[in-house]
């Protein structure tokens, strides 16, 4: 396999790009490094240095490829409350101008990094890839802007497009000290440093917390799937648990081994009250399920932390 990564210097996108290293593919890495770390890239990937939105860019990184997995992305949703022109143009004009490229070249396989926040304020857990999407921020609406392109793409040009729902995806290389930082390494780091940590809002929303390793493996069972089965189609891809902040907080703190100690702040516009994702869909089509269940990823991310790794990675993690 020759595959591209964009965002292949973010957590997800060096994380994916290691393991197909390692699986013996020929792998090019396309990444702006404006969240991303070069230290994220494999020494043994093909680097490309520009943004995604750069047409002269792309179509050498492009040429030539099997599949791309296109995780590049303003991810958070605070960010793209700060700065929704630029959160639609790296994550929908983006998608459009990877997609674009990838036909021009003739690459017909593309996995896209979407997000569970497509789903907003949804009754239905846990959440089918069927219910009415209701996005309440800018990044969530970019993302479904993304998702559509890749259907549409599929319809018009016969492109096996496949989106990704990423439902909290954390583990090791995922960073503490980078803006918009997720909860994961956040209660790592104040757990272990015996600090307080901040909590937003009462702590009783409910998160599907998705282990790094999974996500790669839906990627990869994405790009090897049926065609024609998958080509247009969006996927779940959670980890199956439905758990409180407050409770993955009690859980960390059980596995350094010290007491939850919390502060609670305003809660975060955008934010929603709970998700859970269904994951028949991917099972089904994918042949995928999530493996590593959420005590045994939290204990393999605080070992790797605790390592000193802790300030290493990219910030790429819907």
């Amino acid at each position: 396999m020759k595959a591209l990564v964009t965002g292949g210097a973010g957590f997800i996108g060096g994380s994916l790009a290691g393991a197909l290293v390692e699986g013996g593919a020929e792998v090019r890495v396309l990444d702006n490094f404006f969240t991303g770390r070069r230290d994220n890239v494999p020494s043994r990937a093909e680097l490309f240095d520009g943004d995604v939105a750069d047409p002269d860019v792309l179509s050498g990184a492009v040429s030539g490829v099997d599949v791309i997995f296109h995780q590049a992305a303003h991810r958070a949703v605070p960010r793209s409350l700060e700065a929704p022109l630029a959160t639609n143009r790296a994550n929908t004009h983006g998608t459009l101008a990877v997609l674009a490229a990838a036909q021009h070249a003739g690459v017909r396989r593309l996995v896209c990094a979407s997000s569970s926040s497509v789903y907003g304020q949804v009754d239905e857990f846990p959440t089918p890839e069927s219910v009415t999407l209701h996005p309440s921020s800018p990044y969530a609406v970019s993302k479904l802007g993304a998702e559509h392109y890749c259907r549409v793409f599929a319809e018009l040009h016969g492109m096996h497009t496949v989106s990704l729902r990423y439902f909290n995806v954390y583990g090791p290389r995922q960073p503490p000290d980078v803006p918009y930082a997720q909860v994961v390494p956040l209660f790592i780091e104040a757990m272990t440093d015996g600090r307080v940590a901040t909590v937003h809002g009462d702590g009783e929303q409910r998160r599907d917390f998705t282990y790094i390793d999974d996500v790669i493996a839906a990627n990869i069972a994405a790009a090897e799937a049926d065609g024609d089965t998958v080509a247009g189609r969006a996927y779940n891809v959670g980890g199956g648990n439905d758990i409180s902040v407050l409770e993955l907080l009690a859980l960390v703190a059980k596995i350094v081994g010290v007491e939850p100690r919390a502060e609670h702040a305003a809660a975060r516009p955008g934010d929603v009250r709970r998700t859970w994702a269904h994951i028949g869909a991917a099972a089904r089509d994918l042949g995928w399920r999530p493996s590593v269940d959420l005590e045994e990823g939290l204990r393999r991310t605080i070992e790797w932390h605790a390592g000193g790794a802790g300030t290493e990675g990219g910030g790429e993690a819907p």
